[in-house]
């Protein structure tokens, strides 16, 4: 476990990784700069569900600040377009078995939350919830958010299409 990380968000999500059994890889973060001199961005985890492929997961942490997830509105989903060129390239490098993924980690801020049925992950004195979007569709759908800031995102008609909650996608 990547005890030193600071990152909230990829803590959770290993140790849900963890709690769920399910086989992993952590990128670790000190030596990602193993993969900056190949010019790829690096990605997060791969993951070894059973009978299934490999899954090179990118964690990207974001605050929920709604009340409830009936309609799932409010949901950020920007990532970088160097996120979407590298997990691109690695699913492309790793070839046929493996599946890149974004994984969107959610914190709730607020404490009475409607989940509508969907799993929540307590961590650390925090709730999370974990929404997978596989790089392909996200890459048909996305629109541009920031040129400035070279982002996109899903339409939220989109995200709600595409995003599937992790245990669903892994088990």
């Amino acid at each position: 476990m990547k005890e030193l990380s600071p990152n909230h968000y990829e803590r959770a999500f290993e140790n849900w990784l963890i709690d769920n059994r399910i086989q992993y890889i952590a990128v670790d973060e000190h030596k990602r700069a193993a993969f900056g001199r190949s010019k790829i961005k690096s990605f997060d985890f791969l993951l070894y569900p059973s009978n299934q492929q490999v899954i090179i997961a990118e964690v990207k942490g974001r605050l929920f600040k709604g009340t409830s997830f009936a309609k799932l509105a409010g949901f950020e989903c920007w990532v970088t377009a160097e996120d979407i060129d590298g997990l691109a390239r690695w699913q492309e490098i790793f070839g046929p078995g493996h599946k890149a993924v974004f994984v969107f980690a959610y914190k709730m801020e607020k404490i009475d939350i409607d989940f509508d049925g969907r799993d929540v992950y307590d961590f650390d004195a925090n709730r999370y919830v974990f929404f997978a979007v596989k790089l392909d569709e996200y890459r048909e759908f996305m629109k541009r958010r920031s040129p400035k800031w070279q982002t996109v995102t899903l339409p939220a008609d989109k995200f709600r299409q595409c995003a599937v909650q992790m245990q669903n996608l892994l088990f």
